[in-house]
């Protein structure tokens, strides 16, 4: 197998290296953010207004969710592992630089997670079932037209496996690594309970899981970033410090300290671009399935919705990550990922901070195990109908008790190959689309006599 796995490593380079995806995905949202005018920067107040609005009752209006619902939907797939070893990995690599650049993409990712929602409000469909279906694939051919229904459904298919790694095995590794880590709890055993409740959840589709979203997401994240900015304010006083160490080392390079071992201003940018990617996925094409099945009548309002999502994500949660792991000077310890994690928050808390990360990262890959799952059975219903959606949902179920117990060095590079995979199709759409996204906007704007 280790020739497979070399074989991926060379794809999974090309694929997120630096002539492909980074560099597609940074001129769609620049692209993107000027033709919008800036509006996902100049509009942010009022997004949250309208988040805030849209938890009134909605259910007289197309859909299946609220738009706040479809929102913590969203967030429940993005917030997770990457929020806490993502940003930790990035440091690692690409040294305190990285998290400018991770800023730099979340900013210029708005601008594409609202593109993704408009457009999914704007082509989607009712399912056999009468459930409303959307995202990639449905804009794609809605559209595009006829001529480009394989690129539907290569975004469709990657998307359908993709979730299987991103979404599923790999959350659910982690979740099993690191209870046994921290309380000798049996793998097997975790993986066992992880997929019961997964089950109990999934089995009521998409309803039951945004249910379960908009109680549990806003839980946690509140409860991290309210640890994490109990370290920010316990050392207020070195924070000016650290914002100019995350800007001079993305234009300078990081040297070698500690048991860093040093990055170049290139290492910054890719791992920095990369793992902000990861962590918000703008551009990955999965969030816009979740918002298509909101309860809004219009598309504008329910992008600005889903712009909050890489905001939240990004620029709030995965900041503070970085700030406690650079306050608390671990970022150049030579520890990486959830280790380098979970020791800032130890030595941000006297010793208590590990169980911080320890819960965040239970419950964010959990919720986010929740999220892809809907993500890669909308994604099968496309390309097989709505038969397709109980064996898929039992697939699912079996695969996160699997990817508890087993090593998933393959599984990683499968997912980042797939999520590569994913995004092409999707960028390729959001370009050609993009003038509906454009008209959509100036129309709103010029008229907001629309309600929820």
């Amino acid at each position: 197998m280790q020739w497979l796995q070399d074989k991926l490593n060379t794809f999974s380079s090309i694929i997120w290296g630096e002539y492909l995806l980074i560099p597609l995905l940074a001129i769609v949202g620049i692209y993107l953010t000027i033709g919008l005018q800036a509006v996902p920067w100049r509009q942010i107040p009022l997004a949250f207004q309208t988040l805030w609005q849209s938890r009134k009752n909605t259910s007289h209006i197309e859909g299946d969710i609220s738009p706040f619902q479809a929102l913590m939907t969203a967030l429940s797939a993005t917030v997770g592992t990457g929020n806490i070893a993502g940003v930790a990995t990035a440091i690692y690599f690409g040294g305190p630089g990285a998290i400018f650049w991770m800023w730099v993409i979340a900013l210029f990712g708005m601008a594409t997670k609202y593109a993704e929602a408009v457009l999914a409000v704007s082509y989607r469909e009712k399912d056999a079932l009468g459930n409303y279906v959307g995202g990639p694939m449905y804009y794609i051919r809605n559209g595009l037209g006829d001529n480009w229904r394989w690129m539907a459904g290569s975004f469709a298919f990657f998307a359908m496996f993709a979730a299987f790694g991103i979404g599923n095995m790999v959350q659910s590794h982690s979740v099993a690594d690191e209870i046994y880590s921290s309380f000798n709890i049996p793998t097997m055993l975790t993986g066992a309970i992880m997929a019961i409740l997964a089950g109990l959840v999934i089995i009521g589709g998409v309803k039951r899981i945004a249910q379960v979203a908009a109680k549990l997401v806003p839980f946690m994240a509140i409860t991290y970033i309210l640890a994490a900015l109990a370290i920010v304010i316990l050392n207020i006083e070195k924070l000016p410090d650290a914002i100019s160490l995350i800007v001079t080392s993305a234009f300078t390079g990081s040297a070698a300290s500690g048991g860093f071992l040093g990055a170049s201003i290139w290492m910054a940018i890719r791992w920095g671009c990369a793992r902000g990617i990861f962590s918000n996925e703008a551009g990955l094409g999965s969030a816009p399935i979740a918002h298509a099945a909101a309860q809004t009548n219009d598309p504008v309002k329910q992008g600005m919705v889903a712009m909050l999502g890489t905001f939240i994500d990004t620029i709030i949660i995965c900041s503070l990550t970085a700030f406690v792991i650079i306050l608390t000077g671990t970022w150049d310890s030579g520890l990486k990922g959830v280790s380098m994690s979970s020791q800032a928050f130890s030595t941000g808390l006297y010793g208590y901070g590990g169980y911080v990360v320890s819960f965040g990262l239970v419950l964010f890959a959990f919720t986010t195990i929740l999220g892809w799952s809907y993500y890669g059975e909308r994604s099968a219903e496309y390309l097989f109908g709505t038969k397709i959606i109980k064996p898929y949902r039992v697939l699912w179920i079996i695969a996160i008790f699997i990817g508890s117990i087993m090593k998933l060095e393959l599984v990683w590079t499968f997912a980042d190959v797939f999520n590569g995979l994913m995004a092409l199709p999707n960028l390729i759409a959001l370009l050609l689309l993009s003038p509906v996204v454009f008209s959509k906007t100036r129309q709103y704007f010029n008229n907001k006599k629309s309600k929820w």
